[in-house]
Order: C-alpha cells, then structure tokens, then sequence
C-alpha cells in the first residue's frame, strides 16, 4: 500500500552511519550550556539556557534620560513672553512732607525754687492752681532765720557800743596831746611825753575807725540775715498756671549747690509749641513759616494746624545720628494739649496743585540686563506698539505716592514701567474669586 511504502524500516534507519562532524578543542574552562544534564537509562534530557536582564534595563534607562534630557532643552529653549506693569502719566497735586516727632510743651514755663533751706512749713497752692505775679506760693519755717535775725541785731548793738567807746577815747587823747602840747611850749615836759601823746591819740582815732567797721558788718549780717528771713516765703514770678508741684509740707529742701524747684508755673496755656528733631537728611526743605500738622495719641482722629516758628541751628548729636531741633507753634484755645504729650509732627516742605508726576514705583524699576547708571535719573515708557525705551528725567519734589517730573520726554497719558508680571500673577489674573492661590513670598 501506499502508506506502508512512505515508511522507513528502522533497521535501514540504523544501518545509516552517523554523519561526519569535525573535531572540536576541548575548552579549558567549560559554560554551562557545555555542561550535560545527567542521562537515566539511556536518555538525554534537554539543556536549561540562562538569559540575564541586566543589559535590558541599563539601556532602557539611558533611553529615558536621553528623552528627558532633551524634554528639557526644548522646553528651557522657548522664551516666555514678558509682560510689563505699567502706570499712566498725569497731573495731580504732590505734597512733599517731612515727618518728626516731638514734645508739647508751654511757649514759657518758670521754676519756681528755694533760695533757703529748710523745711515747708505751707503751701498755698497746688496743681492747676491760677497764680498771679507776687502770690504766695509756700512758706518755709522761719524760727532759724528769725533767731539769725535777732543775733546779727545784737551783734549791731555790740557794735555800736563799741564805736561809742572808740570814740570817747580817742576824744581823751586828743585832750592829753593838746595839754602836752601846752606844757612843751613852757618847757615843762619834754618832747618824748610830747610825741607819746600824740602817738596814743593816732591809735584812738585808728580804734574808732575800727569800731565803724565792725558796726557796718554787723549791719550787712542783719541785712543778710533779714534777706534770708525774706526768702523764706516763695512768691510767684509770673502771671500763669501751676503745671508742677515737688515738694509737700514738712519735706525739708537744701539749696547748698543748687536751687530745689519747688513749683513749676506755665505762663500761656492758651499758647503751645512743639519742639520736634528733624534729621539732618530732611532738614534742608524746612523753614520758618511752614505750615505744619500733628496728631497726639489723646486724639487719634483729630489734626492739630501750627507753623514753624523757629529752626535752630545748633546740632543735637546721639549715637552719630545728627538732628536739629524745630519749634512748631501752635493755638491751643480749648486746653486739649496738655504739657508732655508726644506729637508725630508732619512739616509741609512744598506743594503744587497739576504737577507733572510718575509713580515712585518707575524710578525704582531697573531692567533687567541693562546696566544701571546711578547718576541720572531716568524711567522706561512703554509705547502703544509694544517697544520699550529709557527715557532720562529731572525729578522735582516727591510724596509717599508720585514723583514731580521737572525735565524729560514725557508726556501726560504716556505708559511707564513699574514691573514686571511674573507667571503666578498672569495666571491667577484668569482665575475666579475665590480660587487664587495663597500668599507668595517675594
């Protein structure tokens, strides 16, 4: 049949010899595919090949670099267009201010001391008090001064005695001089008892002299001492109110190197001033007759109007920082500001009503890559197409908000640059309210 002729009898297939293969080398050291898996009864199992991941995931992963790496350089390539904040030119009014802060204190105060030690017997006053020129404002104890007084009165009656004695006697000596002057003409005493009378009366008249000395100091010691008993009562040098009492009954005050104060009386509360220190930096532009403003903590919402009254030109120097003391006079009718109140001081230095003005924000903004001159002055416009250009500027005077614009080609309604828009702000511009991202640290 045919398909018993298609089969081959299995001795012809082993009566075939095997087929001739060339001689290897043995390998000296011999891989795992060479070695063999061990044989049972006869029959060879087949060979196990290990295949290793390794070079597979490091080519893979240089892969990935090589994307990302050129990810990066496409991306980083592109420019991102930059969007600047701008600000029109106007006119507007621009106040240049400098701010102080000072004392509110009476236009003149008067302190009241003790001439004498001693202690306070009274006092007629206190504080508050309406005093007139000459009032007695207190009473030292009197009794010391009162027994100085009557001592330097005796002392002037000693003395007094005793210029009577000086003279009685020197009167006797002149009766003994003229009688041995007498005698001497008769040659009854000699020229030695002459001249010795003589001498005795010089001395009495010498002790006369002596004794009116000693009279007029007694009677300086009794005028000081009545002086002193004088100084004992305190008067009021000036018409005014008393702002300041230091001392109370039965306190005991020495004037040894100094007069103790014992009141002090403001003339004029009706009348105040400020005194204020203005650095060095902002004292150019201030001059009397400048209007000024101030506010005191007692009225947080009230503006109180003065002037400057005087600029002093002595320097006040603290820790290296010099200022200048400025005196700002105020009206003050109604006796809200009290002595002592400190005072945050705002002095117009000059004003103009349509100044040509930029925003202070344009002469901060520097370009970026552009050098920066420090010498002029000048601000970036952005013009209606787009282009950018630097524009040199005169500044005038400056507040808080604008700058004066002096010199420079620029024009009411121009665009200048105060900024530059980052990408958070653009894109929180498109957002809803209420779902902008928080707070940036800048």
């Amino acid at each position: 049949m045919t398909g018993e002729s298609s089969e081959s009898p299995p001795d012809s297939q082993a009566a075939q010899p095997p087929p001739h293969k060339a001689p290897s080398l043995p390998s000296p050291v011999p891989s795992l595919e060479q070695e063999l898996i061990p044989h049972e009864a006869g029959i060879g199992f087949p060979r196990s090949r290990s295949t290793s991941r390794l070079p597979w995931i490091i080519g893979m992963g240089t892969a990935l670099l090589a994307l990302g790496a050129g990810a990066w350089y496409w991306w980083a390539s592109i420019t991102p267009a930059i969007t600047y904040k701008t600000l029109p030119v106007d006119r507007g009014p621009i106040t240049s201010l400098v701010t102080a802060t000072g004392t509110v204190n009476p236009i003149m105060s008067v302190r009241v001391g003790s001439q004498v030690s001693g202690k306070i017997a009274r006092l007629f006053v206190d504080f508050n008090s309406e005093v007139t020129k000459g009032q007695v404002l207190a009473q030292i104890d009197q009794q010391p001064f009162q027994a100085r007084v009557a001592q330097a009165r005796a002392s002037v009656k000693s003395a007094a005695a005793g210029l009577a004695k000086a003279k009685n006697l020197a009167a006797q000596r002149k009766r003994d001089r003229d009688r041995m002057a007498v005698l001497r003409e008769h040659e009854f005493v000699s020229q030695a008892e002459l001249d010795l009378a003589e001498t005795n009366y010089q001395d009495a008249l010498a002790q006369v002299e002596a004794a009116q000395a000693q009279l007029d100091q007694a009677h300086a010691t009794l005028a000081a001492a009545e002086l002193d008993l004088g100084y004992t009562t305190v008067y009021s040098p000036v018409d005014g109110i008393v702002i300041s009492r230091d001392v109370d009954v039965g306190q005991t005050v020495a004037a040894s190197f100094q007069t103790p104060t014992l009141f002090v009386i403001a003339r004029d509360l009706t009348r105040m001033q400020v005194n204020t220190n203005v650095s060095e930096a902002d004292i150019g532009g201030v001059a009397e007759g400048k209007p000024a403003r101030f506010r005191v903590d007692a009225y947080p919402r009230e503006w109180f109007e003065g002037t400057v009254a005087q600029v002093r030109h002595a320097p006040v120097v603290v820790q290296n920082v010099v200022t200048y003391d400025v005196v700002i006079a105020v009206d003050n009718p109604h006796l809200k500001l009290k002595p002592g109140m400190t005072a945050t001081v705002t002095i117009v230095t000059d004003e103009k009503e349509q100044a040509l003005r930029v925003p202070n924000a344009a002469l901060r903004f520097r370009m970026p890559g552009v050098p920066i001159d420090r010498k002029a002055t000048a601000v970036w416009v952005k013009d209606p197409d787009g282009r950018v250009r630097r524009v040199p500027v005169t500044a005038g005077i400056a507040d808080s908000l604008y700058t004066e614009i002096v010199e420079g080609a620029l024009q009411e309604g121009d665009h200048v640059i105060v900024g530059i828009e980052t990408f958070d702000e653009g894109r929180n511009r498109t957002l809803p309210p209420g779902f902008e991202f928080g707070p940036k640290i800048r």
